[in-house]
C-alpha cells in the first residue's frame, strides 16, 4: 500500500531557479542577470511615530536591498517624517524597495525621486591643522565653514552634493584626515513638485492608508 500524498516523487517535482540569500530569500535570476544597478533616491512620508526607522530598517537587512544611505528627519506636520533613501539596485530592485515600503502600516506615500531633484549631504571633516591658511582656501574653495578649530586640527562643515562632498573629502586629504561623519543624502522635489504626498493634500497613498487604519479600528 502507497503512503503519502499522491504527487510526483520529489526527484521529479519541478524546482525554482534562483539561488538563496542568507535569510533564504530565492533570488530572481532574471533579476541578477539582465539589468545594471542604477543610484536613485526614494522619498517615504511616514506616521512620525516610535518604531518607524526600525521597521524599515528591518526590512532592508531582511531583504538585502543595496541602501547607501537613509535619513530621517520631521516635516512641516509634527505628526508626520520624511525618509530619504539612496538605493542602488537594478530597477526590478527599486520597485521592490518601494512595494516593500508601501505594505508597512506607518508608510503613508512612496516616490522615486526625479535625477535633477535637489540633493543635498552635509560632512564634517577633520583635518590636520599645520597649514592652517591652506585649510582654510581649500574650505572657501567648497564654501565650507570652519566648526572647530585647536593647533593640532580643524573640523571643517561641507554641504551640497554627494559628489561635493567627496570632492572635498578628497583635496582635504592632502592635510592628512583624521575624522569623517557624514549625514547621508536627504532631498526635496523641485519647484511645485511634490517630493511624496504631503499632510495637507490627500492623494491616493494617503487614502489608501487612512482607509486602511478605519479599517483595523472597524475590525477592532
Amino acid at each position: 500500500m502507497k503512503r503519502g500524498l499522491e504527487g510526483p516523487e520529489p526527484e521529479e517535482r519541478p524546482t525554482p531557479a534562483g539561488r538563496r540569500n542568507k535569510q533564504g530569500i530565492r533570488i530572481d535570476p532574471e533579476v541578477e542577470a539582465t539589468y545594471e544597478p542604477r543610484r536613485t533616491v526614494i522619498s517615504a512620508l511616514v506616521e512620525h511615530e516610535p518604531g518607524v526607522l526600525s521597521d524599515v530598517s528591518g526590512l532592508f537587512s531582511r531583504r538585502q536591498f543595496n541602501i547607501e544611505s537613509l535619513t530621517v528627519g520631521p516635516t512641516e506636520d509634527e505628526d508626520r517624517a520624511r525618509i530619504t533613501i539612496v538605493v542602488e539596485e537594478p530597477d526590478p530592485g527599486i520597485d521592490q524597495v518601494e512595494k516593500q515600503l508601501r505594505k508597512l502600516v506607518p508608510v503613508i506615500s512612496v516616490r522615486e525621486l526625479e535625477p535633477d531633484a535637489m540633493r543635498r549631504e552635509l560632512a564634517l571633516i577633520k583635518v590636520n591643522a599645520e597649514r592652517p591658511d591652506q585649510v582654510a582656501a581649500v574650505a572657501d574653495m567648497y564654501d565650507g565653514k570652519t566648526v572647530d578649530s585647536s593647533p593640532e586640527t580643524a573640523t571643517v562643515e561641507v554641504t551640497g552634493a554627494r559628489q561635493k562632498i567627496e570632492a572635498a573629502i578628497d583635496t582635504f586629504s592632502q592635510f592628512g584626515v583624521r575624522e569623517i561623519s557624514r549625514t547621508g543624502t536627504t532631498a526635496l522635489a523641485r519647484g511645485t513638485d511634490q517630493t511624496a504626498a504631503s499632510s495637507t493634500a490627500q492623494p491616493a497613498d494617503e487614502a489608501n492608508h487612512d482607509r486602511h487604519h478605519s479599517q483595523v479600528a472597524d475590525d477592532d
